[in-house]
């Protein structure tokens, strides 16, 4: 249960991350580097939910499933 909230939590993250890199990309000077902070943050926290995703998947945290008609 810890993993999949987890995840939740990473996923939401990186939406933040996403707005505000847009938001310093309209608001900012040139000169100002938050927005590639953002990005790298936004990178950090998708690697990391990768890896999160793979831990749950291989110990049986988290399971794949089809949509079967």
């Amino acid at each position: 249960m810890f993993i999949k909230i987890a995840i939740i939590v990473i996923l939401v993250l990186i939406l933040a991350s996403l707005f505000f890199g847009a938001f310093f990309l309209v608001k900012d000077e040139s000169k100002s580097t938050r927005m590639i902070g953002s990005l790298t943050v936004r990178v950090a926290l998708s690697v990391i939910l990768f890896i999160l995703l793979l831990v749950g998947y291989f110990t049986g945290a988290i399971q794949p499933h089809g949509l079967h008609p």
